[in-house]
């Protein structure tokens, strides 16, 4: 195991809180999202996290804005807003791993680490000696992590690997969107990139089973994880409806196949999520929408009535809804028992009591002189939650202490370095 930084406390200080992974050296020679995220989520529950970049230029996703950061006059800095939702914990180090030099810092680095993390194209780290079986060689317990947009194997293995493309080729968007015959209707993309996202969760589990294998075997291992594979596997019943029936999904925009009224309806002033889960709550819904006449009829009577006279019916709903405010129909519809929400954009989500009394934005000095605002993890643990001490790092804040701490690089070493570009 790691002997990380993050387990010492200074004398005369009260011990620190106890950290889940506080053992654990992660080396993060990932960019963008997937592998990042995964990090991060390392890094959060105490995790020693290293992150590799490049001289210069560093993660793609430091210039990707605006927005960026404001320092404390209020004045954009150079991190883009993009880069700091995913990088939280770590420790900057800038490496050219394309030079001799370079690659045998990493290795080094490789050898006191736990976990290393990868998003290279497949094949990219062997002609650097930074591949698995080289790292393998030189530390047997290592648990590596390579994330791609295929794989390693397979026709598509050489392809670059992008969310966007991966939410298309993975099946999602052809479940998400309008309906075909409805305006606006077609393949939708999320509003986030979910492949990535999911990726980079799928690989914090695999990395963590590892790392439990590990320690009860002493047995390092390659773990190859892939974002249409993990694209295919989240659509979880929608892959099970299909390989049941033989018949692939439509999209349904808000709605449900199954289930009428179950969906988005527009208010006087927003829209509501209505998700009416039997008889008597629709009901309630249409008595609270001063239109009982809708439930009498015996076309709306019942769920399969409702869904059988679904085109006729929610017009009806539809104007029913309009005559009052979002507000209006969340406290009515509470009030009477009829399953609701709001659809909230993100000042209201930020607003919200039930998301502030849960501490999700979480507020933390930078060295910009100003505060990054972020959010913090949803993992809540009783004898090891989160912990926050360090912002998204500055490109290569801390390569001199790694250079110094962990490889026994001496301050003129160390400038020579910088000199040359290799650091």
């Amino acid at each position: 195991m790691a002997d990380s930084p993050l387990n010492s406390t200074l004398p005369g200080l009260p011990a620190a809180p106890a950290r889940a992974l506080g053992h654990i050296r992660v080396l993060d020679l990932t960019r963008v999202l997937a592998g990042p995220w995964c990090a991060q989520n390392f890094a959060d529950l105490g995790a020693d996290v290293i992150k590799v970049e490049r001289p210069g230029a560093g993660d793609d996703t430091r210039s990707w804005g605006p927005p960026y950061l404001r320092d404390a006059e209020g004045r954009d800095t150079s991190e883009a807003a993009y880069y700091l939702a995913a990088n939280r914990g770590k420790r900057s180090v800038t490496v050219d791993i394309a030079t001799p030099e370079g690659q045998e810092m990493i290795r080094s680095l490789a050898r006191q680490s736990d976990v290393v993390l990868e998003n290279y194209k497949v094949g990219q780290l062997k002609k650097y000696g930074l591949d698995y079986d080289s790292l393998k060689r030189e530390k047997p317990d290592l648990i590596y992590c390579s994330i791609t947009g295929f794989g390693q194997s397979g026709p598509y293995a050489q392809r670059a690997g992008y969310d966007f493309i991966v939410q298309g080729m993975g099946g999602f968007m052809s479940l998400t969107g309008e309906r075909d015959e409805l305006p606006g209707g077609g393949p939708q993309k999320a509003g986030v990139a979910i492949s990535d996202l999911m990726t980079g969760m799928y690989a914090t589990i695999a990395v963590l089973a590892a790392l439990s294998h590990r320690d009860r075997t002493g047995e390092g291992q390659y773990i190859d994880m892939a974002l249409l594979d993990v694209q295919v596997a989240m659509l979880a019943n929608m892959n099970t409806n299909y390989l049941a029936s033989g018949t692939p999904p439509v999209r349904w925009g808000n709605a449900h196949p199954n289930i009428v009224p179950y969906q988005t309806f527009a208010t006087a002033d927003g829209h509501i999520i209505v998700a009416v889960g039997n008889d008597g709550q629709y009901r309630r819904f249409v008595e609270a929408g001063g239109c009982p006449e809708l439930a009498a009829d015996e076309r709306f009577a019942t769920n399969p009535m409702r869904v059988r006279h679904r085109s006729t019916l929610v017009p009806l709903l539809a104007e029913m809804v309009r005559r009052k405010t979002k507000q209006e129909w969340i406290s009515l519809l509470e009030t009477a028992g009829v399953p609701c929400g709001p659809i909230n954009n993100l000042d209201e989500v930020f607003d919200n009591p039930q998301v502030q009394a849960r501490g999700l934005r979480v507020d933390l000095p930078h060295p910009s002189g100003g505060k990054v605002k972020l959010v913090g993890s949803p993992m809540r643990m009783s004898a090891t939650p989160p912990a926050y001490d360090r912002p998204p790092p500055l490109l290569g804040e801390h390569t001199a202490d790694v250079l110094r701490d962990l490889l026994g690089k001496d301050e003129q070493e160390i400038a020579s370095l910088r000199q040359r570009g290799i650091v």
